[in-house]
């Protein structure tokens, strides 16, 4: 099924499939806690998947950034919570992978099972001092922190005169931030999205990214990990990973969707099998015609930007806005086609424990992530289609 991957990475896959049950199973409990369960991070590290794209320095598989969303999004299609927390958590080793090599060591050179969370938007302070940056402030949304020992801070970097001066990403070790539990929430509950506040700390300069320089698809860490994988951009790799998990609800939706209502008798019109409803059957041609095209796009754009790196050049800017144009309708795609698919179900599907209520309130939830706000990509695409200028460190 997965013959276009390494023997290696299609074992990966094949074990987060044999998961699949037990997740569906946990995913009650997982709302309940608010946080995913233990097992179900001991299980996906024992089936390689955090590995999946961490450099092969340290153990990782350098795999196809397209096997890691497929994985992503099976996960996801059994429970949005542990499908959004796996991929989330699964993408920073690609991120690592571009830090100092000094960075790479002090996550990875005892452990190399180790995680990272992380929360981008700029909320915390950056000075500018001898050797590094003076970092404190409070980050929201951090999903997985718990099974986390790093984290990942965005934050706007000032001079001594209080101007920005640059965005940079910031590597900081559990002993120096407190996670503070603010998780209560309606969708998404088992990601334990909580806060994180670090009081002022410094941070050597090794230990944070500069967004300039990843805009422009670089690193220093490319010195020492050299695969294509890690020549891709940013805003392609990380915003695919908000979409993805949502593309795999959708399917988990469909599938539960298509399994009731071949059951289901409707006693509102005189017990007609739903099966034999024309309605229905549109209603889910529809469905799987949105799904579908949301993964679709979003592989090809992933493909095609490959296919540049693998040349040697530079990936268009006309493409990677594109990525973003269809990772936000692709978003708005896979929601669309559970809306449909839950107005179409009956009030079993409102009952606690039912997979389609959850992935219904799950992927609204993920929907109000900043990376699926459609309006600022899609007009950004279009500017650019008209000849203005668009800053490429965005996408």
């Amino acid at each position: 099924m997965h013959q276009d991957f390494s023997p290696e990475v299609t074992a990966v896959l094949d074990g987060v499939r044999d998961l699949l049950p037990t997740f569906r199973e946990r995913a009650e409990e997982g709302d309940r806690l608010r946080v995913i369960p233990d097992a179900s991070i001991k299980e996906l590290e024992e089936t390689g998947f955090f590995r999946l794209l961490q450099p092969k320095r340290y153990d990782g598989l350098e795999a196809d950034p397209v096997a890691f969303y497929t994985a992503v999004r099976d996960i996801a299609s059994a429970d949005g919570s542990t499908g959004w927390v796996s991929s989330v958590v699964g993408v920073h080793p690609w991120q690592v992978a571009l830090f100092s090599d000094e960075a790479q060591q002090a996550v990875w050179g005892e452990d190399t099972k180790t995680r990272l969370s992380s929360s981008y938007a700029p909320t915390g302070k950056a000075v500018l001092t001898e050797g590094g940056f003076t970092l404190s402030g409070r980050w929201s949304f951090s999903s997985g922190s718990d099974h986390c020992s790093w984290v990942l801070l965005g934050g706007l970097v000032f001079n001594e005169e209080g101007q920005v001066v640059d965005f940079r990403t910031f590597m900081v070790p559990r002993e120096k931030y407190q996670v503070v539990d603010v998780w209560n929430v309606v969708g998404l509950r088992g990601t334990g999205s909580n806060d994180i506040v670090v009081e002022e700390t410094f941070i050597p300069e090794a230990f944070t990214l500069s967004m300039g320089e990843t805009g422009a698809c670089k690193g220093p860490g490319q010195a020492v990990n050299t695969s294509d994988l890690y020549k891709l951009p940013f805003h392609s790799i990380f915003t695919s990973t908000i979409a993805t998990p949502i593309i795999g609800m959708a399917q988990g939706a469909y599938a539960e969707h298509v399994e009731m209502q071949q059951k289901r008798v409707r006693a509102a019109y005189l017990g007609e099998k739903a099966s034999l409803d024309p309605f229905a059957a549109v209603r889910i041609a529809r469905s799987s015609s949105e799904i579908d095209a949301a993964w679709a796009l979003l592989v090809s754009n992933i493909r095609e930007e490959q296919a540049h790196v693998a040349k040697g050049e530079q990936i268009p800017l006309e493409l990677r806005l594109r990525v973003r144009r269809d990772q936000v309708l692709g978003t708005a795609r896979a929601i669309e086609a559970i809306d449909a698919l839950f107005e179409a179900s009956g009030g079993r599907a409102l009952a606690e424990g039912a997979y389609l209520q959850r992935a219904w309130r799950d992927a609204h939830a993920g929907r109000v992530h900043a990376a699926n706000d459609p309006e600022r990509a899609l007009q950004m695409y279009g500017a650019q289609q008209f000849g203005h200028k668009v800053d490429p460190g965005m996408y």
